[in-house]
């Protein structure tokens, strides 16, 4: 069962049983490809870490006290990959419903860990980077960015602008908007300087999208976006070059 993948997963562990999250924990720690960001013994502890990090994959057990694993999985709006960790077959259809990646009966033997991990390892979403830009020719390029449990292909020129939402980015381009988990520090390092532009800590706009501007402000898609102070000077210089 040797994992042929150098990515790196980071997970997190949920469960409210000691003994159970330190199985798991020890698992985790034994394969070089997962890496741990941290344990919560309950969902309140798990949604504060899921809003301060990206997790790729949750380890979740379902009997926990004032909320199943399962219910809270139904609040998150864009979960990271799950692999439930529980001692009841009985919730085992509705895990799978959830589309849980497996289904780990206690005790978990580090074989049957293992086999739920090459699982994850084999999923495009996995073997894909958050974000990645192919250069070729001008019609080719396009940036690959997870979205609603998939991978999606979007056209470099058809962003119109990138707004950070926290945790989330809203790309917004000329047929739609799509929601990303993922920082607007990650994308922007994705995206050709000479097309695109941070003007705000919140804000990244598409050069040719410009319809006019002033300095505090750009205008793009009927929508005006705020310069922030300190990038005022370099979207000046870049605008005047065009």
């Amino acid at each position: 069962m040797a994992m042929l993948t150098t990515k790196i997963i980071t997970c997190l562990a949920v469960d409210d049983e000691p003994p159970a999250l330190d199985v798991v924990t020890r698992h985790i720690a034994a394969i070089p490809s997962l890496r741990l960001a941290g344990t919560c013994v309950n969902a309140v502890q798990a949604l504060a870490m899921l809003q301060q990090q990206n997790i790729d994959l949750l380890f979740l057990d379902i009997q926990m006290p004032q909320i199943l694993g399962t219910q809270f999985l139904r609040t998150l709006k864009n979960p990271p990959k799950v692999i439930f960790t529980t001692a009841f077959r009985k919730f085992a259809v509705e895990g799978f419903e959830l589309d849980a990646v497996d289904y780990l009966l206690k005790p978990i033997t580090f074989e049957r860990f293992l086999k739920a991990v090459n699982k994850v390892m084999d999923l495009p979403m996995q073997d894909a980077p958050a974000a990645s830009v192919k250069n070729e020719t001008t019609n080719d390029r396009f940036i690959h960015l997870r979205a609603d449990r998939k991978v999606q292909k979007i056209a470099l020129d058809d962003i119109i602008y990138i707004e950070s939402l926290k945790d989330y980015c809203k790309i917004v381009t000329t047929s739609k908007s799509i929601i990303t988990r993922q920082p607007i520090s990650s994308i922007e390092s994705s995206l050709p300087a000479g097309d695109f532009i941070r003007i705000h800590r919140s804000y990244i706009v598409s050069l040719n999208k410009i319809e006019s501007y002033t300095n505090e402000l750009v205008e793009i898609a009927r929508q005006e976006l705020p310069i922030g102070r300190m990038y005022r000077h370099e979207v000046e210089r870049s605008l005047k070059t065009r």
